[in-house]
């Protein structure tokens, strides 16, 4: 089963087969930072954890070189047909965050990365699909080791563009990027509607008061941070 994904101009349709993260709130506040740095043509691009690919074939149609890695090969080929519908080359690898690119240097890194904080025992927490959404107790499994690598994989100067829920902590992201040896801040955010994910686990995140009970809404940031 597949659903047609209706994006924002610029990003086209994209298909994406069930189990691969379908574009949403997040991705479009994300988009809105990558068209603010100016992407064009010459630049080398990296996309973490790419999904349908959406952001990857946004930076493509700048005229970047774009690289994309995720882990799921369900994604990878997701993303493959929407760049190859879409007539742009970009190179999908599959590989956990910036392992596949470890040797290579970007001067843009851009990740919408699980960040929704998941019950111990929640169904599919670690395995398939889920891991497109799961983000472990804190909703940092992933966003600690990224803001850990992405240094690695910029160049001086170099930019991490990252999206993430304000349920897992925006500070803490900016403390451990500053660790990293970067210059981070809020350059993107929103106000948006629950989404199915967090619909889905809205009683436990209550009890856990990350959310409240009156609250309908949930706070998503962009993070801005500078390889020194």
């Amino acid at each position: 089963m597949t659903t047609a994904a209706a994006l924002p101009r610029g990003f086209g349709n994209l298909w994406t087969p069930l189990g691969v993260y379908e574009p949403q709130a997040d991705t479009s506040l994300l988009a809105r930072a990558i068209r603010g740095e100016g992407v064009e043509a010459g630049m080398d691009v990296l996309d973490v954890g790419t999904g349908s690919g959406a952001l990857a074939l946004l930076a493509a149609r700048s005229g970047a070189r774009v690289t994309a890695t995720d882990i799921s090969w369900r994604a990878v080929l997701t993303a493959r047909a929407n760049a190859a519908l879409a007539g742009h080359r970009i190179r999908v690898r599959r590989g956990d965050l910036t392992g596949p690119v470890a040797k290579q240097r970007f001067d843009l890194v851009v990740s919408n990365p699980p960040y929704v904080p998941t019950p111990y025992g929640f169904r599919g927490r670690r395995h398939g699909s889920a891991r497109a959404w799961n983000a472990g107790l804190t909703g940092r499994q992933a966003i600690d080791r990224l803001c850990a690598r992405a240094p690695d994989v910029l160049r001086s100067g170099g930019v991490l563009l990252m999206v993430h829920s304000g349920l897992c902590g925006v500070d803490e992201s900016l403390r451990r990027l500053e660790g990293s040896g970067m210059r981070g801040s809020v350059a993107e955010r929103s106000y948006v509607p629950f989404g199915p994910v967090v619909t889905e686990r809205l009683p436990w995140l209550r009890s856990q008061g990350l959310i409240g009970t009156d609250e309908d809404t949930e706070e998503v940031v962009v993070i801005r941070a500078e390889r020194i």
